[in-house]
């Protein structure tokens, strides 16, 4: 499963933001080919604000990618669950200034509670 930036549980989602601090980066039209323990696979679209001439005015473009999930570790908040760990993008085409053909990520795990 992924926990997404509100720290809800998500299988196979359609929509999944990236960066969750300012929602400049965010998945859309997800299609899973594969999903289970082992990793996840799909396709949809990266939607990547150009921050020109600064976010709050800037303009998203979309880029056609490939996504890969990867890793297991148990989600902090429910251990019972495990969660994917990493996120790849590689970019079928164009891509966004400054980005690889391929973009790994460390996906987040929400925040926990204090120990003790």
């Amino acid at each position: 499963m992924l926990v997404d930036c509100f720290s809800h549980r998500n299988v196979r989602p359609t929509d999944f933001i990236l960066a969750c601090g300012d929602g400049n980066s965010r998945l859309k039209g997800l299609h899973w080919t594969s999903w289970g323990s082992g990793g996840a696979t799909g396709t949809g679209t990266n939607w990547v604000n150009d921050c020109k001439p600064y976010c709050a005015a800037g303009t998203f473009h979309p880029y056609p990618v490939v996504i890969r999930l990867s890793g297991g570790a148990q989600w902090k908040k429910h251990p019972s669950f495990e969660r994917f760990t990493q996120l790849s993008l590689t970019y079928s085409g164009a891509r966004p200034q400054g980005f690889q053909q391929t973009m790994s990520y460390p996906l987040w795990d929400g925040p926990t509670a204090p120990q003790g």
